[in-house]
């Protein structure tokens, strides 16, 4: 789970920095990940040579869940057909071509799986409408199969989980084939102050499909990577603070972070009890809520309302704006087409507590890092070569030459010295975060109101990967619903220089279903989704 840490929130704190040319580190990057293939591309192309480099027809390219269903059940495919079809693309555009390293481990055992499923089908009919669906899943998420659970750390890289995640058994009897697991930013972003998303000593750096130097965001940048390039309808990943919600605006996918506790957080590598969850990205609200449903054990497909904008009460967030003019203008323009599609919007209904959370926060996850991840690790097999936090921070510096190449593990030792739930000061920062984001925040901007959800931007177009310093968050709007538990689910409003932005609907716990209603509103109004073309650099314009 991703607690994308260094939010714009917390950029003063951590020290967040300029932009860089990814130049020989890059290079470095995709040393370290086997599959690497493709040669490093920097930003400083000419406009002429920065024409799309990367051209493949591909039969299911943009297909929706309920067209491959379709394709199953008219015999045009089979689930072996369209894993087949998946994996051929994983090796064109993830191994080679583009090269964006967001697969980190194939399952052996897909096309097996496949064929038992169509067998199934054939004698018994579909179990529903994931059967036969190739799904990739995060690699903090535990399999009992084949496949390592490593959360992208060369320390757990022949870990193999002895059973499933609740999710990753719930996908199973749904029957979904998992296809395999997706690259992530190592330990979901939470152990230097100094990251780059989207890489990790296992599977190298994953890049942005709109523009290969511009980073996926993280820490969930595999899984929205592979779903926006059409390496799978859909994709499980999991966020902290920003890891499902961010990387799906970067790559102009669809993602909806649940509710804390709508989805078992069994089998996944924790960071915090009190934020961390699973979720479903997908290129369409409709794949989404489909896969949510499945995850979560209950139906949403009501909520798919065309109409669902229509006398809707939703406030603007003005507070999260301003931290660039395009994406305020993008956002103007999603404000006017949701009243134009009868929304009522209240605006400003400015949430005032963000900038208040930053330090509770952080003591939290600390705090709540340490015990789970020791709790978790203490349950691995005798193959892990670390057992304990402890033994992590010792392996990474045993290591450093392939772990710790471009930033360290400060928020590992930070970590480490801290002592058990039962102190007060941990006492203290989760009440501090539980009031300032819950009855104070949300709560009370919803009540006061009278909202059915808040907007506000997700992010900004995706920056330069700087392997050197570290990521470069400009603004975003993830920690309030992160830290308070609640959902917010983030789609695509449109373009800056040809790179994504989000717009994210938030609103009160196990809100889903009106959230749901909206977005998908939203998203049939606007139609802003499109795909990536696998540019070398953004073609910026003035």
């Amino acid at each position: 789970m991703s607690p994308q840490d260094d939010q714009a929130s917390r950029d003063a704190t951590v020290g967040r920095r300029a932009f860089l040319q990814l130049g020989t580190a890059l290079g470095a990057a995709l040393v370290l990940t086997p599959p690497a293939s493709a040669t490093p591309i920097g930003a400083g192309h000419t406009r002429a040579r920065n024409s799309r480099t990367f051209q493949a027809s591909f039969e299911l390219d943009e297909a929706t869940v309920g067209q491959l269903q379709e394709a199953m059940e008219s015999g045009k495919h089979t689930a072996r057909s369209l894993a087949e079809q998946y994996l051929r693309r994983v090796d064109e555009v993830d191994a080679n071509g583009p090269a964006l390293h967001a697969i980190i481990e194939r399952n052996p055992d897909a096309l097996t799986i496949a064929d038992t499923l169509d067998a199934e089908r054939r004698a018994h009919g579909s179990r529903g409408p994931l059967h036969g669906i190739p799904v990739l899943i995060k690699d903090n998420i535990d399999t009992a199969d084949k496949m390592k659970t490593s959360a992208g750390s060369l320390a757990l890289a022949e870990s193999v989980a002895q059973q499933d995640a609740s999710l990753v058994g719930r996908l199973r009897q749904a029957g979904a084939v998992v296809l395999g697991k997706t690259n992530l930013s190592e330990w979901a972003n939470f152990r230097s102050t100094h990251s780059t998303s989207g890489w990790s000593g296992r599977g190298g750096l994953t890049r942005n499909p709109y523009a290969l130097d511009r980073n996926p965001c993280g820490s969930s940048s595999g899984s929205a990577a592979a779903v926006s390039a059409n390496l799978a309808a859909i994709a499980v990943g999991t966020e902290t603070d920003g890891s499902i919600v961010c990387p799906s605006s970067a790559c102009g996918v669809v993602g909806i972070k649940p509710t804390v506790g709508l989805i078992s957080g069994a089998g996944i590598i924790p960071i915090s009890r009190s934020q961390d969850t699973a979720g479903p990205i997908a290129r369409t609200v409709t794949d989404a809520t489909l896969l949510l449903g499945v995850l979560a054990g209950k139906d949403y497909s009501s909520a798919l309302d065309p109409a669902g904008l229509k006398g809707a009460r939703i406030g603007v967030a003005r507070n999260f704006f301003g931290f660039n003019g395009q994406v305020d203008r993008l956002m103007d323009e999603a404000l006017r087409a949701m009243r134009e599609a009868g929304a009522v919007l209240v605006d400003p209904a400015n949430l005032s507590t963000p900038k208040q959370l930053d330090d509770a926060e952080q003591e939290v996850l600390l705090y709540e890092f340490k015990t789970g991840l020791n709790a978790y690790l203490a349950g691995l097999g005798p193959e892990a070569p670390a057992k304990s936090l402890a033994a992590l921070i010792a392996f990474n510096d045993q290591h450093r030459d392939r772990e710790m190449p471009f930033f360290g593990q400060e928020l590992f030792l930070q970590a480490q010295a801290k002592g058990r739930l039962t102190d007060p000061a941990y006492a203290q920062a989760l009440a501090t975060c539980r009031r300032l984001s819950r009855a104070e925040g949300i709560d009370s901007v919803l009540r006061k109101h009278r909202l059915t959800a808040i907007v506000a931007p997700t992010g900004g177009p995706a920056w330069v990967t700087d392997l050197l310093n570290g990521d470069h968050f400009t603004g975003g709007s993830s920690s309030l619903p992160a830290v308070a538990g609640y959902p917010a689910i983030t789609v695509p409003a449109g373009f800056v220089s040809g790179l994504p932005v989000g717009i994210t609907f938030m609103g009160v716990a196990r809100g889903e279903w009106s959230l749901i209603k909206l977005a998908y509103a939203f998203e049939r109004t606007t139609k802003l989704r499109r795909k990536p073309e696998f540019l070398p650099t953004a073609e910026l314009q003035s």
